[in-house]
């Protein structure tokens, strides 16, 4: 279970936190071949066959999933191309997502915000015309000393939660196909002040920081200039 306190002046707030978040191929003939001595033959045509068209580039393998929403594109972190996602031409004009796991939550890919000013940024309505997800993988053994955190719950008791500091793995990948386009680099989840809101786990009372946003928006500019 998830709850997430507020400090708000002299008041606490208390509030329950969910995650709820908001292809045909074309086939060719053989030519056909004329004799050797030149001698066109009845029902033949011996004009140069036309170059097959050009397909876009479809993802391999059993894997590739068509996303209904937003949030379903966090599938490229587990290896999962996205079949109606834009095709990757390159970083000018790219748009992207940002996931990120956690500690807790290995297997769970939340989403991380940018600036609506930032040229890569996509509306999650426009999930369609993302041709790049960047994944933050949380580094195993990364954790750093808590933080003792006091908060006060909805009872008006005192809790003390410990807030931990953490190292991310930021890597991009092509949406369309999942393929590996670059790495962003560590991205580190800092906790040296206890926020105003947390989230926490009531059985273990602890809370893990959420990656720089300042730093993943860093890295993002960097790749996608």
């Amino acid at each position: 279970m998830v709850v997430v306190l507020a400090i708000c002046g002299a008041g606490i707030g208390l509030a329950l936190v969910s995650n709820d978040d908001d292809p045909t191929p074309k086939a060719s003939g053989p030519a056909s071949v004329s004799p050797s001595n030149g001698n066109p033959q009845p029902g033949t045509d011996n004009s140069a066959a036309p170059e097959p068209a050009e397909s876009e580039e479809q993802p391999s393998g059993n894997d590739a999933v068509t996303a209904r929403y937003s949030s379903d594109l966090s599938s490229v972190c587990d290896g999962s191309p996205i079949l109606n996602a834009a095709a990757y031409s390159g970083p000018s004009g790219a748009k992207a997502y940002t996931f990120a796991n956690s500690i807790e939550r290995p297997t769970f890919w939340s989403t991380k915000s940018v600036s609506s000013e930032k040229p890569y940024y996509a509306k999650s309505a426009d999930f369609e015309s993302v041709s790049v997800v960047a994944c933050l993988k949380v580094n195993e053994g990364s954790e750093g000393a808590p933080k003792e955190c006091d908060y006060k719950d909805n009872s008006g008791k005192q809790v003390s939660i410990s807030y931990i500091s953490s190292r991310y793995t930021m890597t991009f990948y092509a949406a369309k196909t999942g393929e590996k386009i670059g790495d962003g680099g560590t991205v580190n989840a800092p906790a040296n002040r206890c926020p105003s809101f947390i989230s926490y786990n009531k059985i273990t009372m602890k809370s893990y920081a959420s990656p720089d946003s300042g730093t993943i928006e860093a890295a993002l500019d960097k790749f996608l200039s």
